[in-house]
């Protein structure tokens, strides 16, 4: 697997050098235009260039002391990306390069470890010459029967045809180097099956059925085995691939049909038809031709960009969590180029690589990814620009809790500050101070007021008083760490009087919904010192959540019941805390 790759003239990159994790999963994470996609490519066009010497002029044409001229091919035989003009792939657009030999101005280099832990290096060079694009390996130590890294680049994912060829290596390879890698998913899925039918009928031979170790091997090692239970965990379905012959076939069929795993068997739902694989979903589609690949035993690499682009947050973590399954178990090397905060928040900060100016490296810390997050054109970006005017920061769960806040401070009386910048953020204190400290370089003057439900947390660990976090023991002169003492901010809404309100009830029929979660809500309801049964009340679920919840019962939400609340209803901490965040801005 490749460990290290050193470019020149590529594109954005004039000369740069990527030391690579050499197994399992790597996320490439930055900014628009930061070089993610370009790493990509590189590792795409050494591919390509390596697989047409040798196809073309044989493996000695890799090795070293080869004689012969550079390959020379047309635009139109260049097929691992899709660009304007050939002339895209050097630095500026500029081939001529002083000092290059023979006008070999452009270089991808690849370095690995082979199988018996010799360090193998393979440079490629790129020549343009009257729109003809000339290939030679420049530097070698290849060896004769010495085994190269076989690569698969998937580019974000571009749709599926309705009718598929049976295609040839070099066809598929101009399919998914235009984009179209959804052209391709058949061919894929075609051979996988077939491999698998070949092992079934060598393993069975001489006997009624398959023994049940060689059985339970193939299911954990066969790529098309692994990919059908995946899909039968993730999407509740399987596939179903048509013989084909190339003597009156045309088109590859392939059917989906749904069903559910019971142990290890798939059970098809009663009555379903299979139907073709273009009716599923644009995600299911982009997922499958992921995990297509990510199977394929012809793959070592695998180079992904923007895989989860379009996928539901839910299939985002799944993909990542089935990525890394199949890298350990078929040992791959996976290059996943992303934007999402949600799979990079989830992600070991030592297997994200940080693309950033002309260059790309491992994290070295965790909370190196706080920063990471505000340059990636995600739903935080946009609210730089009025933070920097504003210099006050109110860091909440949801957006919804800030929107309870503004609803209490109108029912009291109190001004919603104008100069406040309101930043959804889930984490925890810690993980919220790292946030801080990261807007902080940008804005010196900041202030922030970070809150959070006390969820689990012990009582013992929140102020009465102010809502200190008492857990944190150093915090940010110019960050205010607060928890509600109540378990949910839900709490605080958990009125009858308000609620029987909210939703044209009669109060007695809201307070027997109640009791029924267990619950009698105190006459002291607004007071700090209120029964411990209402601080730790699950006021989430009481409000919002299951069939017996207010929402559910009523059609009332957390915010409509605030809104219903009377002044001398609304608790004291919530006062203090409108309180806090009025002096915060006002400073």
């Amino acid at each position: 697997m490749i460990h290290k790759v050193s470019v020149q003239n590529f594109k954005k990159f004039k000369a740069a050098s990527f030391e690579l994790r050499p197994a399992g999963l790597s996320f490439l994470a930055g900014g628009n235009n930061s070089g993610k996609s370009t790493f990509l490519q590189a590792l795409a066009v050494w591919d390509f260039c390596r697989t047409v010497l040798e196809m073309e002029r044989g493996l000695e044409s890799l090795l070293p002391g080869y004689t012969r001229q550079g390959l020379g091919l047309s635009d139109d035989e260049f097929s691992p990306i899709s660009l304007p003009s050939l002339k895209h792939l050097w630095t500026n657009l500029k081939t001529i390069e002083p000092g290059a030999r023979d006008g070999y101005s452009l270089e991808v280099r690849c370095d690995w470890v082979d199988a018996a832990g010799v360090n193998k290096h393979l440079a490629l060079a790129l020549a343009l010459a009257n729109d003809r694009l000339f290939l030679r390996a420049s530097s070698s130590n290849l060896a004769e029967g010495d085994l190269l890294p076989p690569l698969a680049y998937l580019p974000p994912f571009a749709g599926i045809s309705s009718r598929e060829n049976r295609m040839s290596g070099a066809e598929r390879r101009a399919m998914t180097g235009r984009g179209l890698a959804g052209g391709v998913i058949r061919n894929i899925l075609h051979d996988l099956h077939r491999d698998n039918e070949r092992k079934r009928a060598k393993l069975k031979e001489g006997r009624t059925k398959i023994k049940g170790s060689d059985l339970e091997k193939l299911r954990s090692e066969d790529p098309w085995e692994v990919l059908q239970t995946t899909l039968a965990e993730v999407f509740g379905l399987q596939l179903e691939v048509a013989p084909f012959n190339d003597l009156y076939h045309t088109y590859i069929k392939v059917n989906t049909i749904k069903g559910k795993l019971e142990g290890r068997k798939f059970v098809r739902h009663s009555g379903f038809r299979p139907r073709d694989l273009m009716a599923e979903g644009s995600g299911f589609l982009q997922w499958l031709s992921v995990y297509a690949l990510a199977v394929s035993p012809e793959v070592c690499t695998l180079l992904l960009d923007e895989p989860d682009a379009h996928l539901h947050p839910s299939l985002q973590s799944q993909l990542v969590e089935k990525l890394e399954a199949i890298g350990q178990r078929l040992h791959k090397q996976v290059l996943l180029a992303t934007h999402s905060t949600e799979i990079l928040r989830g992600a070991d900060h030592l297997q994200v690589m940080h693309f950033s100016g002309l260059g790309a490296k491992y994290l070295q810390e965790a909370d190196q990814k706080i920063g990471l997050f505000l340059g990636l054109g995600s739903d935080y970006a946009p609210k730089l620009d009025p933070l920097r005017k504003a210099k006050r920061l109110l860091i909440v769960e949801n957006l919804s809790d800030s929107r309870m806040l503004r609803i209490w401070a109108e029912r009291l009386g109190l001004a919603w500050p104008k100069n406040l910048v309101e930043w959804p953020w889930n984490g925890g204190h810690a993980e919220r101070k790292q946030l801080f400290l990261q807007l902080q370089s940008e804005i010196p003057e900041l202030k922030a007021l970070s809150l959070r439900d006390r969820d689990d947390m012990e009582l013992n660990h929140v102020d009465q008083e102010t809502l200190r976090d008492k857990s944190i023991q150093a915090p940010h002169i110019n960050m205010v760490l607060r928890v509600w003492r109540r378990r949910h901010i839900e709490n605080y809404v958990l009125l009858p009087a308000a609620i029987a309100r909210a939703s044209g009830r009669d109060i007695a029929e809201i307070e027997a919904a109640i009791a029924i979660h267990a619950l009698i809500v105190p006459a002291n309801f607004a007071a700090k010192d209120v029964a411990l049964a209402m601080l730790d009340a699950r006021g989430k679920e009481i409000t919002q959540k299951g069939a017996g919840s207010m929402r559910a019962l009523y059609g009332v939400s957390p915010e409509d019941i605030a809104k219903a609340m009377e002044p001398n209803e609304i608790p004291e901490d919530v006062k203090t805390l409108l309180n806090q965040i009025s002096n915060m801005c006002a400073d």
